[in-house]
């Protein structure tokens, strides 16, 4: 019997069959001997592996780790394997991320997150992606628009504009707003659209009660800290994620100033740490686990040519950290 016999007995084949009781034989030899496919050697004779590759910018973001968990049980599911890469919140390193699951042959690559706003990044990014579809990969965005690819998008500026109008309603008319990176899409797409409503229901935000961070509970800490040292005025402060709320809380705390009795707070994201919030945080619901499942379908089974994306709605979620202002 030839090497390619028991290859294909064991590996099976798309061209040639082997005869049942041969291939029960050969299979019964290879547990005896203990022997297990090499992955590798399959991945480069079948062009891919079955693994996905999915890239977060921060693990220790709940939302991203939501997000990932969902992928997981996904290709669980789907008996798939994952890898999971992480940017650290450097989203140039993007491509190199890209490039570096393609010398491993992964069958797809998910990105999850935002992505710069400038064409520099865009344009390197997009090489890297091109260079791994063309030999056969598939890649799908979450939270990210990158020209003639498939992705997930989420109605970030809608959500902000829902929440706009919620809290207007509630009779808050002086927002500090905690834009996070100003080169970031989804926090400028939050930010924007929230300033936005309130400037159409007749409430100016001036530009400085809108303070960039970074997008962490870190950056949430630091924006706060800077707002009140400043004296600036403020009814609610409305933070681009939930992590950065959770961190303009704390400092909020540490300066005495009361959450909500002083002033409201909100979120974006409804992650799921914020059940342990003591007041409940007013946020945007983002549906991470229909996230992954639309994502991971539309890597094994879209378009592929931008077609094929997806939107998926957000819901603001009113609690206890607005209450009515009178």
């Amino acid at each position: 019997m030839s090497l390619a016999t028991a290859s294909r007995a064991i590996n099976g084949s798309s061209t040639r069959t082997v005869g049942e009781d041969l291939a029960d034989r050969v299979r019964e030899a290879a547990r005896e001997l203990g022997y297990a496919p090499d992955a590798n050697a399959q991945a480069m004779a079948r062009g891919a592996t079955q693994t996905i590759g999915v890239v977060v910018h921060d693990l220790t973001d709940p939302y991203f780790a939501a997000i990932a968990d969902g992928m997981a049980t996904a290709a669980r599911e789907g008996r798939l394997f994952m890898t999971l890469a992480t940017t650290g919140n450097n989203i140039d390193a993007l491509s190199d991320v890209v490039s570096s699951l393609d010398s491993m042959r992964v069958r797809a690559i998910i990105l999850v997150g935002a992505r710069w706003k400038d064409d520099d990044l865009a344009d390197t990014l997009g090489a890297a992606a091109s260079r791994y579809i063309n030999r056969g990969g598939r890649l799908v965005t979450i939270g990210m628009e990158l020209p003639g690819m498939d992705g997930v998008i989420v109605e970030n500026a809608k959500g902000s504009a829902q929440l706009a109008e919620h809290l207007f309603t509630l009779g808050y008319r002086r927002p500090l707003v905690l834009v996070g990176p100003v080169r970031h899409s989804t926090a400028a797409a939050r930010s924007s659209a929230f300033v936005d409503r309130m400037a159409e229901l007749g409430v100016e935000v001036d530009e400085s009660n809108q303070i960039s961070s970074d997008l962490t509970r870190g950056g949430g800490e630091v924006a706060m800290r800077l707002a009140l040292e400043s004296g600036l005025d403020f009814d609610v402060v409305v933070a681009t994620s939930d992590v950065m709320a959770l961190g303009a809380l704390h400092e909020a705390r540490r300066s005495g100033v009361r959450i909500p009795e002083d002033a409201g707070l909100t979120g974006f994201g409804d992650i799921t740490s914020l059940r342990d919030v003591q007041p409940g945080l007013t946020t945007v619901r983002v549906p991470t686990d229909q996230l992954a499942t639309l994502a991971l379908d539309l890597a094994l089974n879209g378009p592929g040519d931008g077609t094929g994306s997806q939107v998926v709605s957000v819901t603001p979620v009113v609690r206890d950290s607005t209450p009515p202002r009178t």
